[in-house]
């Protein structure tokens, strides 16, 4: 390995979790190990996953510049992740959101229980435009709570666009959110990860995206309490003339547009849910 990866691994120096070293190789002199500690065993579970996730990226990869891309690749975004878990856990609308999506990934599974192809479209962890996604299909969720019940927020010009992606589905789901009543986030997670043990690279997957999402384990105490019932739910085809701003409706100049949809002028539009299923069907 090149020096260029000994200043790249220097950045994990501030963290007090992970040490990553380079050490020389004494049978070959013109290689060197990569060696990954971790000085905490709070965090046993999350290095595990990152060791898993290392291998995983590099498995197949035969040439060394390329091994070492994708080795910092991976460090870097998991640098990234170790330093978000130093935070006091997910905000309240956080919780809210990933509550949201999980509701509809297990709701996913059950219908199509192809966990691999399920557990893969999951983008929302990764900040993606919409919170499911696949090569012709994406599924945005959206969740409301209290006095704001009817009203959407949607995040980007390109969030419904179906010029770019030509099924989009839009799911909201209105949340009834109280202490000690309902499932909690926690409960979720757990049932989603049981759902999956049958299956180790999904259930791995899952894990590294919940990491992703900011969901870590050392935060669980924080979620234990607060528990969410699905009051009402909505599902929309997005079609053309469906009420959306679309990026070709943008003047040139104008950026980070961002609008809300009233829920009850959306009737119109709606599905039932056997038809979305239909359409989020593998090929």
């Amino acid at each position: 390995m090149s020096a260029f990866v000994d200043l790249q691994v220097k950045s994990w120096d501030k963290l007090r979790d992970i040490k990553i070293e380079i050490l020389p190789d004494e049978k070959h002199t013109e290689k060197q190990f990569l060696l990954v500690l971790l000085l905490n065993n709070q965090h046993s579970d999350i290095f595990s996953a990152l060791c898993e996730d290392l291998v995983q990226q590099v498995a197949h990869v035969t040439r060394e510049t390329e091994l070492i891309k994708q080795l910092l690749l991976r460090l870097e975004k998991w640098r990234l992740l170790f330093e978000k878990m130093g935070q006091q856990g997910l905000s309240e609308e956080a919780q809210r959101a990933l509550y949201g999506e999980l509701y509809f990934l297990r709701k996913f599974l059950q219908n199509i229980p192809k966990p691999d192809y399920c557990i893969n479209s999951w983008k929302g962890a990764e900040k993606s435009v919409q919170d499911f996604q696949f090569a012709d299909w994406a599924v945005e969720i959206k969740t409301t709570h209290g006095k704001n019940q009817q009203k959407l927020h949607i995040s980007s010009e390109r969030q419904l666009d179906i010029s770019l992606v030509p099924r989009i589905f839009l799911i909201h789901y209105s949340l009834e959110v109280r202490q000690n009543h309902g499932e909690t986030l926690n409960s979720i997670v757990d049932n989603l990860l049981k759902m999956l043990s049958g299956n180790p690279s999904a259930h791995n997957v899952f894990r590294l995206k919940l990491l992703e999402a900011g969901y870590f384990d050392i935060h669980r105490p924080l979620y234990n309490n607060t528990g969410y019932s699905i009051r009402q739910e909505n599902i929309y085809r997005i079609t053309d003339d469906f009420p959306k701003i679309t990026e070709a409706q943008i003047p040139s100049g104008v950026g980070d547009v961002r609008y809300s949809l009233i829920v009850s002028a959306n009737e119109d539009w709606t599905l039932d849910e056997k038809l979305l299923f239909q359409n989020l069907k593998e090929d």
